[in-house]
């Protein structure tokens, strides 16, 4: 959709929000699927709003990925969707096909096959859409509100070249850190860029066995932690038409990695073993001190329903000792089921007190959101949507004074966008941040159906003046 200017049909737009813009990702074919489809797959679709003057102006835009585009030029789907798995001999005609496609030049391999479904992320002066089986998209916000595809960002132009969709900003020092996964060894390669997006060396991983669904890791100032999982890339089972690219292993112990963040190679690499952890997003790290490790993160608790049926998650808080490589506790934040959540970025990687959550329906839809105090484990602030009303992720976005963002950690709003089933009505929802019951500040009805997504990201009026 093109941009358009949309009512404030409850409350006014706080003067935080003034010359800034939300962007938000998620996936949205662009054609129906020729076999099943599983919700994680789809095109890139950004859908953003702009502040200006109390208004908003909402635009919505796929993301132009070389799949996006050889797909619409084809007048269908051409690229396969390997999450989905295939399933009998009409997929895996499917698989060799393509095959065939690629070896003759068709389909460019070296352009990469992900959809940039993601996320979205800021850094080195670029704008991008992230998956996590692609390199990113470095898009751009228009001054007008429209969205613009710039290119795929090539910092490498192996085959099956891709980056993490949760890159780590480090607002001090301005680096970023990521990682990549790979179907063969080393299945797991850590790197950064430095303030301006330049590509410093890799770490290699040598001792993971096999390679595992890794899709978030904490970073504090010392170190990288990520979760080895129970849920393994297994490429044979699906090419010979017998499923998924992911699969479920029991028998695996799952593991946390403890990485120095400055490390060269892998040597001082900590791996301690965390039953039954299988993290899906870390919220924050930091360290307490010289000997301990403070993590908050996501568990998947339905693994062997993570393809068919809704994934239910919990909020956990781990304390581990790194002098002994012991894990010291480990206890759930809440009972509901919580995903898609955010912290106070100015706390990333430093010890925070709050986050906030979406009360997961179904993934990526949220019946509300919560507050979570990580210190006492309890919950002290919640809003729900109503019966048949659906949001997602819960965003947190400070609240800037007239001279820097204010000291106390929830002094801020929680964002997100809406949907009324009963209705069909979109809104993008503000919400007081310190209010026990997450008071609306400001409710903009958007012209169109957002679909449900994934992440989403706030942007500064300085940080759009820097694209």
């Amino acid at each position: 959709m093109v941009p358009t200017e949309c009512p404030v049909v409850e409350g006014e737009l706080p003067s935080s929000l003034e010359g800034a813009a939300y962007i938000r990702n998620g996936p949205n074919p662009q054609f129906l699927p020729q076999r099943a489809l599983h919700s994680f797959e789809g095109d890139g679709m950004l859908h953003s709003l702009r502040f200006s003057n109390g208004r908003a102006i909402y635009c919505s835009r796929y993301v132009k990925t070389y799949k996006y585009t050889t797909e619409r030029d084809a007048g269908g789907p051409v690229i396969l969707n390997f999450f989905s798995g295939f399933y009998g001999l009409i997929d895996v005609a499917r698989y060799f096909r393509f095959i065939g496609q690629s070896m003759k030049g068709q389909v460019e391999r070296l352009k990469g096959f992900g959809g940039a479904n993601i996320n979205v992320a800021f850094f080195g002066k670029k704008l991008m859409a992230l998956c996590e089986s692609d390199l990113p998209y470095i898009i751009d916000l228009t001054q007008d509100g429209d969205i613009e595809t710039l290119g795929r960002w090539e910092f490498d132009m192996r085959m099956f070249a891709n980056m993490t969709a949760h890159p780590k900003v480090d607002e001090v020092t301005k680096e970023t850190s990521a990682y990549r996964v790979n179907f063969l060894s080393p299945f797991l390669t850590f790197f950064r860029f430095d303030e301006n997006g330049v590509k410093q060396n890799e770490v290699n991983i040598l001792s993971m066995k096999q390679p595992s669904l890794i899709h978030d890791f904490g970073v504090t100032k010392r170190f990288m932690i990520f979760g080895e999982t129970q849920l393994v890339l297994n490429t044979a089972k699906m090419i010979w038409g017998r499923g998924s690219l992911l699969e479920y292993r029991p028998t695996i112990t799952p593991r946390i990695g403890i990485l120095p963040r400055y490390a060269t190679d892998d040597s001082d690499l900590m791996w301690l073993e965390a039953p039954g952890f299988n993290p899906l997003h870390v919220l924050n790290a930091w360290e307490n001190g010289e000997d301990e490790i403070v993590m908050v993160a996501t568990n998947i608790k339905s693994l062997e329903n993570i393809l068919v049926k809704r994934v239910f998650t919990t909020l956990e808080k781990l304390v581990i000792n790194m002098r002994t490589g012991k894990l010291i506790s480990r206890k759930s934040l809440s009972p509901k089921p919580l995903e898609l959540g955010s912290i106070n970025p100015s706390y990333a990687g430093k010890r925070n007190r709050y986050v906030y959550m979406a009360v997961m329906d179904e993934i990526p839809r949220a019946s509300g959101v919560v507050k979570i105090d990580v210190e006492t484990g309890r919950e002290v602030g919640s809003r729900f949507f109503g019966a048949g009303c659906f949001g997602g992720e819960a965003l947190f976005v400070r609240k800037e004074t007239e001279n820097a963002a204010s000291e106390d950690e929830d002094d801020g709003y929680v964002v997100t966008c809406t949907h009324d089933e009963n209705s069909g009505d979109s809104m993008f929802v503000v919400m007081d941040a310190k209010s026990p019951e997450l008071d609306i500040v400001a409710a903009v009805q958007v012209p169109r159906r957002v679909p449900y997504g994934f992440h989403g990201l706030f942007l500064t009026r300085e940080d759009l003046s820097s694209l």
